[in-house]
C-alpha cells in the first residue's frame, strides 16, 4: 500500500486532565502489505517525528523498507502522527491539556477503528518509546512484542529537568525554537560525539567554532520546518511518561502481559540512560521471563537510534527475521 497520511477523527475526546476535545484528526499512513493480510508492525514517532516511517520522505528507511529489517515484504507497517505534532493544519495550543497516556489512549482508539484487535509489534524510539509503554500498561494484549528504544516506562527526574528548561526557552525566548532546538542538541548526543566530529575546528569565514555554527543550522532548519505549538505539545509528553501515574504500581502493571518486551538502550545515552535501562531490566526479570536487554555502542548519544543502522538490524534480527512469522 502507499504511504500515505490517512485521516481518523476522534470524537469528544477527554484527557487524563478533563479537557474535552470535540474533534481530534489521527493521521496515519500504511506501508507494506495492505492491512488484515499480514504481522502490523506499529511505528510510533519521535519528538520532531511524524508518520512518514519509510518511503521517499521516510524518517526510518533504513530500518524499514523492501527487504530490509521490518521488511515492506513481510509486515504491515502502520504509524500514526501524534494528534498536534505539525503534520497538518491541527494545532494545540493548550499543550499542558495533554500527557503521554492520552496520545497511547488516542492511538489504542486509532487501532479499534481500523478493526486492529492486536498488532505483531509496536516499537518506537525516545518519546514514542514511552507511548509504546503507556499503551502497553493501558491495553495488556495489544501487541506481542513491545520494543522500545532509547526510552524509558517514566520520565526521570533528569528528564523533567531538561524538558522543563526546554520549556523555559520555548515560553520566552525570541528565537524560541531555534534555542530550544541548541539546547536539545546538547542531549540528543555526547560530549564524545561532538569530539570526534568537531575537534575543535574553526569556521573561517565565520569565526565561529564548526561546532557553533553546526548547532545554529540545526536550530535555523528546524525553524523552518516546524511549529511553537507543536515542539511544546511534544516537549510535553516527553515529560509526563509514566506508567504509573494514577494507577497501579509498575510490576501489577505489567504483569498482566504476555507480550515480550526488548529493550534496547544506548550505552552514551544522556537522555534515558542505558543504566535506568538495566534497572527496569532487572526489575522486570524479577516477575517476567520474555524480557531482554540490549545496547547500541555509539558515541553519538540519544541519537544513536537514528543513526546506528547496522547494529539495529542485528538486535532486531530475531524478532522480525525469523524464518516463520505468526499472524
Amino acid at each position: 500500500m502507499e504511504n500515505i497520511p490517512n485521516p481518523i477523527n476522534i470524537q469528544n475526546f477527554t484527557t487524563e486532565n478533563g479537557a474535552l476535545y470535540h474533534s481530534l484528526p489521527l493521521g496515519f499512513t500504511v506501508a507494506g502489505l495492505p492491512l488484515d493480510s499480514a504481522p502490523i508492525v506499529l511505528v510510533n514517532h519521535a519528538l520532531t517525528g511524524n508518520a512518514q516511517v519509510t518511503g521517499e520522505n521516510g524518517w526510518w528507511n533504513d530500518l524499514i523498507g523492501e527487504g530490509k529489517t521490518i521488511d515492506t515484504n513481510r509486515y504491515t507497517v502502520l504509524a500514526f502522527n501524534v494528534p498536534g505534532n505539525g503534520t497538518d493544519s491541527f494545532i494545540i495550543e493548550k499543550y499542558q491539556d495533554f500527557a503521554t497516556r492520552d496520545i497511547a489512549r488516542i492511538f489504542l482508539k486509532g487501532l479499534e477503528i481500523l478493526d486492529i484487535d492486536q498488532v505483531h509489534t509496536i516499537i518506537g524510539g525516545s518519546v514514542g518509546g514511552g507511548v509504546a509503554w503507556e499503551m502497553l500498561a493501558l491495553e495488556p494484549n495489544i501487541t506481542q512484542n513491545l520494543i522500545p528504544i532509547a526510552t524509558d516506562w517514566k520520565s526521570t527526574d533528569w528528564m523533567i529537568a531538561n524538558c522543563f528548561l526546554q520549556e523555559q526557552i520555548l515560553n520566552n525566548s525570541s528565537k524560541p525554537i531555534e534555542d530550544a532546538r541548541i539546547h536539545a542538541m546538547l542531549c540528543y548526543r555526547s560530549p564524545e560525539s561532538f569530539k570526534e566530529k568537531f575537534q575543535r575546528t574553526v569556521n573561517e569565514n565565520l569565526s565561529i567554532f564548526n561546532i557553533e555554527s553546526w548547532l545554529a543550522h540545526h536550530g535555523d532548519k528546524l525553524q523552518k520546518r516546524y511549529q511553537l505549538a507543536s515542539y511544546k505539545l511534544m516537549n510535553q509528553l516527553l515529560k509526563t511518561i509514566d506508567i504509573t501515574r494514577n494507577s497501579a504500581d509498575f510490576e501489577t502493571l505489567i504483569s498482566k502481559t504476555n507480550a515480550a518486551i526488548h529493550i534496547i538502550g544506548i550505552n552514551s545515552d544522556l537522555f534515558f540512560t542505558a543504566r535506568e535501562n538495566k534497572e527496569t531490566y532487572e526489575e522486570l526479570k524479577k516477575f517476567k521471563e520474555n524480557v531482554f536487554y540490549s545496547e547500541i555502542d555509539s558515541v553519538h548519544g540519544h541519537d544513536a537510534f537514528l543513526i546506528e543502522y547496522k547494529q539495529l538490524d542485528h538486535l532486531l534480527a530475531d524478532i522480525f527475521k525469523a524464518e516463520t512469522i505468526a499472524k
